[in-house]
């Protein structure tokens, strides 16, 4: 049993290699799967937000008079 990366023999580095490749692959599908579901969903639910009349807005508590 290796500790260590450095002492290893090759079919371990090839071990590490395709479980990595493996898992980078199912990341990714997972990542393009759900980005492609939530395309979809967010399209019919599209609000427009219009700026409405500007506001001073104070650090302090007290009461404006004018």
């Amino acid at each position: 049993m290796n500790h260590s990366l450095h002492s290893a023999d090759r079919s371990t580095h090839l071990k590490v290699v395709v479980v990595a490749l493996v898992a980078g692959i199912a990341v990714a599908a997972l990542a393009i799967a759900t980005r492609s579901n939530a395309d979809h969903s967010q399209t019919a639910a599209v609000r427009v937000i219009k700026a409405g009349k500007p506001v001073a807005i104070t650090s302090s508590d007290s009461s404006v008079v004018r």
